[in-house]
């Protein structure tokens, strides 16, 4: 099955070359554009498909020297069927995962929506904290981060924060950062010392383009009124805040952070277009794969995904059983602990259903 699979890519591969030495195709820029990056991304699994058929070429040929009446001969061939075993699962390991489907949304920028849970302002403080840790992951990785709308409270936190973090692949490591996460701990207004338990919710919508998303403006109820700030100076006497209501599913989004009314806008309808896709995507999902619900990278929020322990220093995966007993790191941007080990059960899971 494997090399039926690995087969019909190469056999792709081949078609490709020809199509783009073909002289009727090669004025077509175009098309010779996108048929050199379908060819760029089959050329790694091609060239393991290769090395995997010469792998097993050689076992074969050293399974017939291990029946050698030559003992010194005999034991070579061990030492090489052993290293070539070792090598063809290493390979088959790799092609098996470079044949998975790959989720469109993972080289696309995200959407992080931020919103404080149960806990009043020790939620909100929380919420604040998150959004301080997913600044400096991005920052870590030279993303770049830019609020969308915010909410906040008089304590310093937020009652909810909408950002954009924009970088190469942040889909593909953020994505299982959408839960429940739960924070212990004593908040600064606590006067007996007693650990309180707060939560926050973050999804992680990955940004989608115009012709990814079709929105039909006869669905859409726009309205523009003035932003509320902290008062006095702050206040927008201008009605520069725009509310957008999509009829079909009665989602709402405001945003109210930028200056003019066209820039609210424009953000306004690219969370829109995020929140729609993921919808679709969640309905889909549940319908095609309802037994993996449960499992890593399903974005299931009902679920506390992640507990931050302040007391004991400790951050906890539920998900995956891993705790971590550098707290400060973690609430800092150190999370690729976590991520990685999320994204190798996530390849181990969906291997498992894979028919390959």
């Amino acid at each position: 099955m494997l090399l039926e699979k690995l087969a019909g890519v190469a056999a792709r591969y081949e078609e490709l070359e020809r199509l783009m030495a073909d002289p009727e195709i090669a004025s077509d820029y175009e098309r010779v554009a996108e048929y050199a990056q379908e060819r760029s991304n089959l050329q790694p699994i091609v060239g393991g498909y290769y090395e995997y058929k010469t792998v097993l070429e050689q076992i074969e040929e050293a399974e017939t020297l291990i029946e050698s009446d030559d003992p010194e001969m005999r034991q070579l061939a061990e030492e090489e069927l052993d290293r070539l075993r070792s090598r063809h699962d290493e390979l088959e390991k790799q092609l098996r995962l470079m044949l998975l489907p790959k989720d469109p949304r993972d080289e696309k920028d995200v959407i992080v929506e931020i919103r404080a849970g149960t806990g009043g302002d020790e939620a909100a403080l929380f919420a604040a904290d998150l959004f301080r840790m997913y600044t400096r992951y991005a920052e870590k990785h030279n993303w770049k981060t830019e609020v969308l709308s915010s909410h906040e409270i008089g304590v310093g936190g937020f009652k909810e924060i909408i950002f954009e973090i924009k970088g190469r692949g942040a889909y593909s490591r953020l994505k299982y950062e959408s839960g429940v996460h739960r924070v212990q701990r004593v908040p600064i207004t606590e006067s007996s010392g007693r650990i309180h338990t707060s939560t926050a919710t973050v999804a992680v919508l990955a940004e989608m383009d115009e012709v990814d998303v079709q929105i039909d403006e006869k669905d859409l109820e726009i309205e523009a009124y003035r932003s509320s700030g902290a008062g006095g100076q702050h206040v927008q006497k201008n009605e520069t805040a725009i509310r957008i209501i999509h009829k079909p599913t009665g989602m709402v989004v405001t945003c109210q952070d930028e200056r003019s009314k066209t820039q609210n806008l424009m953000r306004a309808m690219s969370i829109l277009r995020a929140r729609l896709y993921e919808m679709e995507q969640s309905r889909l999902h549940e319908e095609q794969d309802a037994l993996r619900r449960s499992q890593v990278g399903t974005g299931e929020r009902a679920e506390k995904i992640r507990t931050y322990n302040y007391p004991q220093n400790r951050v906890t995966d539920h998900r995956i059983n891993l705790s971590s007993y550098n707290l400060p790191a973690v609430m800092d941007g150190e999370l690729d602990e976590f991520i990685d080990e999320l994204a190798t059960r996530d390849q181990a899971e969906r291997l498992q259903h894979a028919s390959l």
